[in-house]
């Protein structure tokens, strides 16, 4: 069996055919989902997608990309994840690529995360894009190694990816592992301990080859276990069986 440990359920596109989505899990062995938060507003709809399916998981936080809100305080995350099914912090981290400019704001709500985290220990989940290097920072600053968690749909460098994970994180591979011109992206699913693997497709985006194009679903997870197993020439039913260890072993999801 697969898990899917990165998508948007709640998002309208997958949203008005969940029951859909589900059935073609099922059909792929895809056993469980983690729907991840992107800001507070629309957090009361994740939670209740895990609430209402037994094998639905949610986080709570607010994305980085998300300007102009009120911004999140620790102990105001922390509350909200104190809930069964709410299994993580996040996402959370830090994105150079899409805004620019003074972007303190954006390492103040990444500190805050991290604390929340501690706080109610649970693991955070991490997106960086072109800021690694204040993301590892912040991380070792704020002892996010005292709870670990995953950096989500990864896409660094293997040498940032040996300091996340010497801080306690998984590293977890989204359909761009599949892309013809990930070229180094494969070298570091190639190289990685497969105890610190997870896999996802954080839906409704970037779907896997050879479904490039659509709109991403959790079904197509399968598809990126596939090509990890092919890349490390072992059995994909080792993949299935090793990196669901690895959800259930850091989120503690019951």
């Amino acid at each position: 069996m697969f898990v899917d440990s990165h998508c948007h359920l709640d998002f309208p596109d997958l949203a008005s055919r969940l029951d859909e989505l589900l059935a073609r899990m099922r059909e792929n062995d895809v056993s469980h989902a983690l729907c991840v938060s992107v800001n507070l507003q629309d957090f009361p709809r994740v939670r209740a997608l895990a609430e209402n399916h037994p094998n639905l998981y949610a986080s709570v936080g607010v994305h980085p990309d998300y300007e102009n809100l009120a911004e999140p305080q620790a102990a105001q995350l922390a509350s909200l994840a104190d809930h069964p099914k709410v299994v993580a912090i996040g996402e959370t981290g830090l994105d150079y690529f899409r805004l620019k400019g003074d972007l303190e704001w954006q390492r103040e709500r990444f500190r805050q995360h991290i604390r929340a985290a501690r706080q109610c220990s649970k693991p955070l989940i991490i997106h960086t894009r072109e800021a690694a290097a204040d993301t590892l920072r912040i991380m070792a600053e704020e002892g996010a190694d005292k709870v670990g968690g995953v950096m989500h749909c990864f896409t660094e460098s293997w040498e940032v990816a040996r300091q996340a994970m010497e801080m306690n994180f998984y590293i977890s591979f989204s359909g761009i592992v599949t892309f013809k011109n990930a070229v180094a992206l494969k070298d570091v699913a190639r190289r990685i301990s497969l105890d610190r693997v997870l896999i996802e497709t954080d839906s409704p985006y970037l779907a896997p080859v050879p479904h490039r194009g659509k709109t991403n679903e959790p079904a197509f997870v399968r598809n990126v276990a596939e090509e990890i197993a092919a890349l490390r020439s072992i059995p994909i039913e080792e993949v299935g069986r090793i990196t669901t260890h690895n959800f259930f072993n850091l989120f503690k999801a019951a």
